[in-house]
């Protein structure tokens, strides 16, 4: 059964979330105060966590950042009041898996958190097929596993959308995908119109990986097209 931790002090909004949730055979978890929220996430893994914007003790976002520094991977759908385009941005960028806007549907709070968790079981499934991915020619290897790259011998520290979005392109060498393509992949649907988001996390990614990120290697830019890992032609997995 998922286990999910719902960080949200509107008693009416946690109920029925734990209602629909729990009529889809999800056990829920509730935190009213936003440093309650965050010491539960830290004491147990959860499959998901919903995480209101507006706390008090602390509010969602710093919940949310805290929790990627601690390199903690579950996933985040953050739940805010605020409509304002640069609180989605910014709760995207800080690490959530998706955000939605009060008032929402609730059968599209199921649909999302579905969504989510098959996501996360789609990639564990790949992560116990085969956990360590070489790519020679390209100095990377890929433990997906332990979700931990080395580039030409040095650890790098990705976070969670960071290696995410390696992953992906990893998977498929050579293959060119759009910012529309990944931010369906990798942040899920209903983001239409965020593809700058990709943007800014392949620019993190560059600057982590990438010997001079102002001229990639790895991570390519095929213009007006979108970006792929450089086709190395000798991957190989253990």
């Amino acid at each position: 059964m998922s286990q999910v931790l719902v960080v949200e002090d509107n008693r009416d909004i946690a109920h029925l979330v734990q209602m629909h949730l729990g009529d889809i055979g999800i056990a829920v978890d509730h935190a009213s105060d936003g440093r309650v929220g965050l010491d539960e996430a830290r004491r147990r893994p959860y499959d998901l966590i919903i995480l209101d914007l507006m706390l008090p003790g602390l509010e969602g976002r710093e919940i949310c950042r805290r929790l990627r520094a601690e390199n903690n991977l579950t996933p985040i759908l953050m739940l805010t009041a605020r409509s304002a385009e640069i609180d989605r941005v910014m709760g995207l960028e800080t690490g959530a898996d998706d955000y939605m806007t009060k008032p929402f549907s609730m059968l599209e709070l199921v649909a999302r958190v579905k969504a989510i968790l098959r996501r996360k079981h789609q990639y564990s499934l790949v992560a116990s097929a085969s956990a360590t991915h070489r790519f020679p020619a390209l100095g990377l290897e890929i433990n997906t596993a332990t979700r931990e790259v080395m580039v030409r011998g040095r650890s790098v520290e990705l976070t969670a959308k960071e290696f995410d979005l390696l992953w992906h392109l990893a998977r498929y060498p050579g293959q060119v995908f759009s910012r529309g393509q990944l931010l369906d992949s990798i942040w899920g649907y209903g983001h239409e119109g965020y593809e700058h988001t990709v943007n800014s996390h392949i620019n993190r990614l560059r600057n982590k990986i990438e010997t001079n990120p102002a001229e990639p290697e790895i991570v390519r830019t095929v213009w007006g097209v979108g970006y792929k890992l450089a086709d190395s032609g000798n991957s190989r997995s253990h």
